[in-house]
């Protein structure tokens, strides 16, 4: 039988207290500590779909990092500048992410799929002074360069370009004598931009102690062990990247696991499980959705013992099939760019399928109305995080050059999530929708959510996001944007066998009036369903 790291909920969460160290840098706290302990204990192991395979040791990367230290050293970065990463899933992502923690500076990762206008409106609202990626993504910056100066180094990680810095050659020839910078814990380390659902883009701003609020994420919600091999398939300009893909494995000394493909495939998803010794695995919920429509039986994963989705809901339906298959009931856990894991469906706790789970340890996590009180059990409200006695490791410092948007997500005492929930007699607390997602019609309130779930539960559907439309009589109604399962046409008479299976597996008030069958959703560079694009084009 398991042995989870966390035994009893109740006694952890009344017991945990957060390290609030003065002074702390994750290069030289936690990766230069596991490389000291053992030279040949694993970071990565590395894959590409050309047959490659790399693995890396804590060793060897504390000096490559040290290594490229020096490197940006001496082109001009200086604590506390600001380096855009623009790489894929590169094994340079993991020694630049490392090396920049280790000189104090501030690490800004983004998608590759960021376009030179993209580009130009972070380097210049960060005010970068380096820029490292790959050949592939090099000629955006070039594009708009003469709008950009504050840069002052661009790095190239795979081969020559004029201008630019050889980073094998560069790294390859320095010395890895470097002392790592003695940061402080609430020095601004990282600079995230969401991917907010309106306007620009705000700067999240995460200082060093963000590393020790995945502690709570690393050990308790992805139940990582020095021993375990973990892959999270997540984009690498998305903070789930730090969730999953850094900062929680190797605070556990965990290995990381990454697969480097151009785009991403359920059966080779599948097949690598098969193949490689993998025993935690984080994905989105899209990624499950794909994942499920493969024939399952045919797969069997040895090693695979704990599996988690996160970036939304997810849908009962797919933990079903999942665990059919697997044995793995899929755990959810709820955070955002601004915190670190807020709430968890932990492997301890009994699984509540559509549930986010409890508050995580050392998050004081509760469901408030409009005057910052906590509500009743099974009480809609507003996700909030308590700020007092002392506040949690892990939440962001602030939206950078934006005090009202900062302002604007805390009252009194909390920080608000901006999503909407309600919490049961259990304390296990169930997702309602974005606070403004929520469709309003007739007088009833219905959540998105409840209704992708019951959509999903149709064999002939993928995936769907739900919207308001405006109506006459109601005011709005509920649309479904329905993306169909490979190999079935749309019809009149499949929108109405869809619409009468939602009326019968929930309310018949929350079903769809309108439904559309598109190819593709809307989402944002992390996956995430962009409601409000398909809401705005309802309402234009």
């Amino acid at each position: 039988m398991t042995e989870y790291n966390m035994i009893n909920y109740e006694q952890t969460y009344a017991a945990f207290s957060w390290e609030r160290p003065e002074r702390f840098n994750f290069a030289r706290d936690v990766i230069d500590i596991w490389a000291e302990q053992d030279a040949e204990k694993l970071a990565i192991l590395w894959i590409d779909d050309a047959g490659g395979e790399v693995r890396r040791s804590f060793a060897q990367l504390a000096a490559r990092s040290r290594k490229l230290c020096n490197v940006l050293t001496e082109a001009g970065v200086q604590r506390g500048d600001v380096i855009i990463l623009m790489l894929g899933r590169k094994l340079e992502w993991w020694e630049v992410f490392t090396a920049s923690l280790r000189m104090g500076a501030v690490i800004s990762p983004g998608t590759t799929q960021l376009s030179a206008r993209d580009l130009s409106y972070r380097i210049n609202a960060a005010n970068a002074v380096c820029l490292v990626t790959d050949d592939a993504n090099a000629g955006k910056l070039d594009e708009i360069k003469n709008e950009c100066p504050s840069i002052k180094a661009t790095v190239l990680i795979d081969g020559d370009r004029e201008g630019w810095i050889n980073y094998q050659s560069a790294v390859d020839n320095a010395g890895d004598d470097f002392a790592t910078v003695d940061t402080g814990s609430d020095e601004d380390a990282m600079c995230y931009f969401t991917s907010g659902t309106t306007g620009y883009p705000k700067m999240c701003m995460h200082s060093h102690s963000y590393a020790i609020g995945h502690q709570t994420t690393g050990k308790y919600w992805l139940d990582l062990k020095p021993d375990d091999l973990h892959w999270n398939i997540s984009d690498t300009g998305w903070a789930k990247a730090a969730w999953s893909s850094y900062f929680g494995p190797w605070n556990c000394g965990a290995g990381i696991f990454i697969h480097d493909a151009a785009g991403f495939d359920a059966r080779r998803v599948l097949e690598i499980l098969q193949q490689y010794p993998i025993t935690t695995m984080c994905g989105a919920p899209t990624i499950y959705r794909m994942l499920v429509l493969e024939e399952l039986d045919q797969y069997r994963f040895a090693s695979l013992r704990h599996c988690v989705g996160a970036g939304e809901p997810l849908n009962p339906e797919i933990i079903e099939i999942w665990k059919k298959a697997s044995g793995i009931t899929i755990r959810d856990g709820y955070g955002q760019t601004e915190t670190v894991i807020l709430c968890g469906s932990f492997p301890c706790i009994e699984p509540r399928f559509g549930s986010m789970g409890k508050p995580a340890p050392g998050i004081d996590l509760d469901i408030i109305d409009n005057d910052g009180l906590p509500v009743a059990a099974n009480t809609e409200g507003d996700i909030a995080v308590k700020l007092v006695p002392t506040r949690p490791q892990g939440l962001f410092k602030e939206y950078k050059n934006d005090p009202e948007k900062t302002a604007e997500t805390f009252k009194g005492d909390w920080y608000l999530t901006g999503d909407r929930a309600y919490k049961d007699e259990q304390g296990y607390f169930w997702f309602v929708s974005r606070s403004d997602d929520v469709i309003l019609s007739a007088g009833y309130r219905i959540g998105p959510f409840e209704v992708e779930s019951a959509l999903i539960e149709h064999s002939a559907v993928a995936e769907s996001a739900v919207v308001s439309s405006p109506d006459d009589t109601r005011g709005e109604v509920v649309k479904a944007f329905v993306v169909l399962a490979p190999g079935v046409e749309g019809s009149e008479e499949l929108k109405q066998e869809i619409q009468a299976h939602v009326k019968k597996v929930t309310a018949p008030y929350k079903y769809p009036r309108k439904l559309e069958f598109v190819e593709s959703l809307p989402k944002t560079v992390s996956g995430k369903i962009r409601r409000i694009e398909l809401r705005e084009r309802e309402w234009a």
